[in-house]
């Protein structure tokens, strides 16, 4: 029986693991090798202590109502998007609201987590850890590794032929901070994700001329959307997931929705390659204005320039920093543990190794979402701490393992493509999960119980408060914080006194949000009552047999 719970990581996911365990009636302990909770989100100068955090400027490019805690709306005046002193204000006050953060254990490292020999039948672990140079051993009956995917910086230097003559500056961006070192400089960053685009426009403001070197290039989203709404709530949505599902992705690829012409830009993404969305407001204006210039992928180095895969060649090159992602990375796991659980394409749904022989183990945010990163590991740690006390079941090892064996050998054959690396649909994945907890929302039957807020639910944003509607971990909460999120959302925009009417700025604003919506309900209405009247005509004719007859 599952009771003493081992949460490595007091970041975003070990906050939510600690009140999940909490939530169900277990005694979690949680090791944070710094000195505060926040993990990433916890700003310092340099990353002379080897963790990864954010850099000085860095705001937030999923809304605060598509990426919060379930049961903890942000306060209503925070803004849609936050600098990290914002984001980590709110985890303080997710963390003191529910007082997890005497669970914590501060500046301690985990050396060591294995098994214990009795293991097949207690599925106990050993977990080893050093505070202040004294090591502590303790058992647990479980555990759950919420350290992310940001422990290990990528730094492929070896791919990169003549680099090793190259005379100026290299970092990763888990080194970058803030800018001032680079006035005037001429500068190359490596890899367009959020990360590159970010720094490439910040170090544009203060050096002599930016390079972005992009092998596969991105679609560029701004965080507003057409109407100024955050882009996240009007994308994010079941029914544009519905109609993606039925749409060729030829017909619903939002890059191609989008006003910039991203192919005269330089961003397009290369043809054969994965659709890759970079959130950057900047980017684009900074290429109109020459601050930054797109570049190839690198094909060589020189003392001081590189010659790019297209022939160009730019000189007298001070820093070249790579945003090339991070590893994954688990120092305490023995192998083969180790290995398997950085291949998360192997874990049961993204969560569970498959070769244990007990449930007891968990990788809580090891994942990559088209949408919140926080909604899904809270998401993830709600399943985990019921598959832990045994109310939720997965499938036995031995047939998680012969899964993992087929999978490997049709990649290999390429029958099947790897993954890993790709990012999983939000709304898919969220439902996964919650499907194997019961706490998915049942659409058909809030339409005939609560249509007002089964309307939300379906053709308004799909935001975490839908997963706390129903079934386990249900919050009295949830249906007012989803038919009020619109209200949070425009309430730190009204600043300014404006004479505009209030009944004209209602319609325009319920026209921009709902429009959509309206037009998708209207064309499946018009969809369903034409095959009604065919059935009906068919009928009075003679023609339809029962068995065609399908409700």
């Amino acid at each position: 029986m599952v009771k003493k719970v081992a949460v490595i990581g007091a970041g975003v996911s070990g906050l939510s693991s600690i009140k999940c365990c909490l939530d169900e009636d277990l005694e979690p302990t949680c090791f944070e090798r710094s000195d505060d909770f926040g993990g990433l989100w916890k700003f310092a100068e340099t990353s002379k202590d080897g963790m990864t955090r954010v850099y000085r400027s860095l705001v937030t490019n999923v809304c605060k109502e598509m990426s919060c805690y379930s049961d903890f709306p942000y306060q209503e005046d925070y803004p849609n998007f936050m600098d990290h002193k914002k984001f980590w204000e709110y985890l303080r006050e997710f963390a003191e609201h529910f007082d997890l953060l005497k669970y914590i254990q501060f500046k301690t490292t985990v050396l060591r987590v294995t098994q214990r020999p009795d293991f097949s039948e207690t599925g106990q672990w050993d977990v080893v850890t050093e505070t202040e140079g004294k090591q502590h051993r303790a058992v647990f009956d479980a555990v759950m590794v919420c350290t992310g995917q940001f422990l290990s910086p990528r730094l492929p230097l070896e791919s990169f032929p003549g680099i090793h003559k190259f005379k100026g500056q290299i970092l990763h961006s888990q080194e970058y901070k803030i800018p001032d070192a680079f006035q005037e400089k001429r500068i190359v960053v490596v890899g367009l994700g959020n990360s590159g685009g970010d720094i490439a426009v910040e170090l544009s403001r203060i050096a002599s001329q930016v390079f972005l070197s992009t092998r596969s290039g991105a679609w560029v989203i701004s965080r507003s959307s057409g109407g100024g709404y955050p882009f996240n709530m009007m994308l994010t949505r079941r029914c544009n997931n519905f109609i993606a599902r039925v749409l060729p992705s030829c017909f619903i690829n939002p890059g191609k929705q989008l006003q910039l012409n991203h192919e005269i830009y330089g961003l397009s993404v290369a043809k054969g390659k994965e659709s890759k969305f970079v959130v950057n407001d900047e980017l684009p204006s900074c290429i109109l204005c020459g601050k930054v210039t797109m570049k190839t992928s690198i094909k060589d180095f020189t003392e001081s320039s590189i010659i790019f895969d297209d022939g160009t060649i730019e000189v007298n090159i001070d820093a070249v920093i790579f945003s090339t992602g991070y590893e994954f990375s688990f120092p305490f796991f023995e192998e083969p543990l180790k290995s398997l659980c950085t291949k998360r394409i192997m874990l049961y749904k993204r969560v569970f190794p498959p070769n244990l022989e007990r449930t007891t183990l968990a990788i809580i945010g090891l994942i990559s979402l088209t949408g919140s990163i926080l909604a899904g590991t809270e998401l993830q740690a709600r399943w985990t701490t019921r598959v832990f006390k045994g109310l939720c079941n997965i499938p036995p090892s031995r047939e998680l393992m012969a899964e993992v064996t087929r999978k490997e050998q049709l990649i290999k054959r390429g029958v099947i493509k790897d993954t890993s690396e790709d990012k999983l649909n939000f709304i898919s994945y969220l439902d996964e999960i919650a499907r194997c907890i019961g706490s998915k929302p049942n659409i058909p039957l809030l339409f005939l119980t609560d249509p007002r807020l089964a309307w939300e639910v379906f053709f308004g944003p799909c935001s975490p408060y839908q997963y706390r509607l129903m079934g386990p971990g249900k919050w009295d909460g949830a249906r007012n914080a989803i038919l009020t999120q619109w209200d949070r959302t425009i309430k730190p925009l009204k600043t300014r006194a404006l004479p505009k009417s209030p009944e004209t700025a209602t319609l325009s604003r319920s026209l921009k949000v709902w429009g959509a919506p309206l037009l998708l309900a209207s064309l499946i209405l018009f969809y369903k009552s034409s095959i009604f009247l065919k059935l009906v005509q068919d009928k009075l004719q003679g023609r339809v047999f029962p068995s065609r007859v399908l409700w």
